[in-house]
């Protein structure tokens, strides 16, 4: 493990707002790589780094593949990129999305634990869902800090609430307080030895940090590194392997794609909508069909064919308002969890 402090910070909604208050309070001097994660659609443009070096003493860009981390500078993962800390350096890599994102804050945390063991301090700010609980999990586990946004300072605080539900947290601040006292965190000594890992935790951490690095998951035994469970990857309908991480379970398949319960959760709803929507446009169009045909029997005077034409597009009709009743409910149960994962009064 490298014996240099870094910090690793992950956010997702409403974070723009607190990687703002936490950077503008970093002092030139700030001693450790700050490397950030911030969710963001695959193809869209990421001006992090112009809205950080508008407010912050710190210079901020966009991680460079094989570049040095270098103190007091800010690097903000690309979009579509996982940022990771591999052997010294910053890599910059397209490995399975985490949590249906890349990047992930997952894949971030876990490599930067990795690498320098105790030597991580890990941020949780504000979010959705949970991305980023089982990365500061393994950060702790190995020695590091883990501080996390008062979620009653975060725009959406169920990623704030999930790190704290499931790691124990060292600090939980406000964002600017954060800032305020990161340099202090930092600085702070730790132990000088990497807490050693069960043999099987070493497997399992070293195969995840390298799936994320674009290493075959199915090469690295990762089916190996949990429990067979009964589900399947929504993306790549492969069976998912059930890890446990303290009171934490999550899944991952063999060719790498990996989820929390909640995001999996969420993508299965996702695929349950996409699916009723096709079942829907099938008999939508199964009704329009048959009434033509009926039509055409009518006018060639069949009215025996028409009428068997005509009952079969009522039920066709009546079966696509009992999928168009699916879906409405559906979208009522995702934004029940959506309404969950958010600020509370």
């Amino acid at each position: 493990m490298t014996r240099q402090p870094i910090v690793v910070i992950g956010a997702s909604a409403g974070g723009v707002e607190a990687l703002q208050a936490l950077a503008s309070r970093l002092p030139t001097d700030f001693p450790a790589p700050v490397l950030m994660v911030l969710h963001i659609a695959p193809y869209s443009p990421s001006v992090l780094p112009d809205i950080l070096n508008r407010c912050c003493a710190l210079p901020a860009q966009h991680a460079q593949d094989g570049e040095t981390a270098q103190p007091g500078r800010i690097y903000v993962a690309p979009p579509d990129h996982h940022l990771l800390v591999e052997n010294g350096e910053l890599a910059v890599t397209k490995g399975p999305r985490e949590n249906r994102m890349r990047p992930a804050i997952d894949t971030l945390f876990r490599s930067a634990a990795y690498t320098h063991g105790p030597d991580v301090t890990g941020v949780i700010l504000s979010g959705l869902l949970d991305d980023g609980t089982s990365g500061l999990w393994t950060i702790k586990r190995l020695g590091g800090q883990a501080i996390v946004q008062d979620p009653g300072d975060a725009r959406f605080d169920a990623m704030p609430r999930s790190a704290i539900q499931h790691v124990a947290v060292d600090a939980v601040l406000s964002a600017a307080q954060i800032g305020e006292q990161l340099s202090q965190l930092v600085r702070q000594p730790r132990q000088s030895l990497a807490v050693q890992l069960e043999p099987h935790e070493h497997k399992r951490l070293r195969a995840e940090v390298r799936i994320a690095a674009q290493d075959s998951g199915y090469e690295l035994g990762i089916m190996n590194c949990g429990k067979p469970s009964l589900l399947t990857c929504p993306e790549c309908h492969g069976t998912l392997t059930q890890i446990q991480e303290g009171t934490l379970t999550r899944y991952r398949c063999h060719t790498g794609h990996a989820y929390t319960a909640s995001s999996l959760l969420a993508d299965i709803t996702s695929d349950i909508e996409e699916k009723a929507y096709q079942v829907l446009r099938a008999l939508e169009e199964s009704a329009i069909l048959l009434r033509q045909l009926g039509g055409q029997c009518e006018q060639s005077g069949n009215l025996r064919a028409a009428q068997a034409f005509l009952v079969q597009a009522h039920e066709a009709e009546e079966h696509a308002q009992t999928v168009h009743n699916l879906i409405i409910h559906n979208k009522q149960l995702s934004s029940a969890k959506v309404e969950e994962a958010a600020p509370r009064e």
